[in-house]
């Protein structure tokens, strides 16, 4: 894909939205503050829960839903790459060994020896996940927001008329 066409995307996708958004009248304030909770929500080690997440944190903060969506929805890449990485330090924050996430032949196999056990165990490591999560959002949080700001800011000053 050349520079262009890559660019052609990200300007449609992203920028373009938070542009109507800035020329609506919404804040670069309000806007950044959407951007960095859907991208923290976006990456919450659970699957299926980000879009749920995402509406009722717009829903409760009154921030823009589409906005809040189309960050989570652009974050899918990075959410899949962090659950194993969330779930592993989970672990290691617990002490616990790790349990066997990729090979479905041995994820077959324990949940056939025990499905208790299996539920309780993955289980756990999404709670592990969660808590590691839980540990580092509030200040992922605040740093993305610190730094989208003052962009938002500058391009607000830019599509705006004076």
């Amino acid at each position: 894909m050349s520079g262009a066409a890559h660019r052609s995307l990200w300007q449609r996708r992203l920028v373009d939205p938070v542009v109507a958004q800035l020329r609506q009248g919404i804040t670069p304030d309000r806007i950044a503050l959407t951007l960095a909770l859907a991208t923290v929500l976006g990456v919450f080690p659970i699957l299926g829960a980000t879009t749920f997440l995402c509406a009722l944190a717009a829903i409760w903060l009154r921030l823009n839903q589409p906005v809040m969506q189309l960050a989570n929805y652009l974050l899918t890449p990075l959410h899949l790459a962090l659950l194993l990485p969330f779930y592993r330090a989970g672990e290691m924050l617990f002490g616990q060994a790790h349990v066997p996430i990729f090979s479905v032949g041995e994820l077959l196999a324990r949940f056939q020896t025990d499905p208790l056990q299996f539920v309780v165990d993955y289980g756990r490591v999404a709670l592990y996940g969660i808590c590691v999560w839980a540990l580092l959002a509030p200040f992922a949080a605040a740093l993305l927001y610190l730094t989208l700001r003052p962009a938002l800011q500058q391009l607000a000053r830019r599509v705006r008329p004076a």
